[in-house]
């Protein structure tokens, strides 16, 4: 079904937060590709909307260094993510319903930052970060939407597990950080 499927219509009905559009992304296998290429594609506009800010503000960043981290750090940061809500949604928040694998996670939870794609335009003045911001919310409610969908259960549970499994990806995140020694470029402007 991905292959005929395209990657732009599936990350529209993904960006206008059809149930069903989950439904159907989370049974099908082979679509864990495109759900990768989802998260690449908003990386990707994220990464060019900031670099782009940077120019716009006359900072002295390496764009490409920043694209090229921003893509790493987002595909592991949708890894590490859909991997902690799988744990916690499939174990201690299990709902009578749940039957989910990780899997089925990656890829309703890949295509749920479709709304990102927005972050492109976070450069243009005065509106830039409240659409930035916005495009965050919105792929935020969509990963709620996506866990709900995979793990068969509630909006709260599903918010509750987005919640934690965010806290813990930051954790290890900030973990991995402190023990390389990078923590302290988190805290310096």
């Amino acid at each position: 079904m991905a292959s005929s499927t395209s990657i732009l219509s599936r990350m529209v009905r993904a960006a206008q937060l059809q149930p069903d559009f989950y439904e159907e992304v989370e049974a099908d296998t082979s679509a864990t590709g495109q759900a990768l290429l989802a998260v690449v594609i908003v990386s990707l506009a994220s990464g060019i909307g900031a670099g782009f800010d940077q120019l716009v503000a006359g900072g002295g960043g390496n764009f490409l260094y920043g694209l090229m981290f921003g893509l790493a750090t987002a595909i592991v940061g949708w890894l590490l993510w859909a991997l902690f809500a799988y744990i916690f949604g499939v174990s201690i928040l299990r709902g009578p319903q749940t039957s989910s694998t990780w899997g089925e996670l990656l890829r309703t939870m890949g295509f749920a930052n479709s709304p990102g794609v927005f972050r492109i335009f976070s450069f243009l003045p005065f509106v830039g970060g409240i659409i930035a911001f916005a495009a965050s919310v919105w792929a935020l409610i969509a990963t709620v939407i996506a866990i709900r969908q995979a793990l068969d259960f509630s909006t709260w549970r599903a918010v509750i597990t987005a919640l934690i499994g965010w806290l813990a990806y930051i954790f290890v995140v900030f973990g991995l950080l402190i023990l390389l020694g990078g923590a302290p470029a988190l805290f310096t402007v």
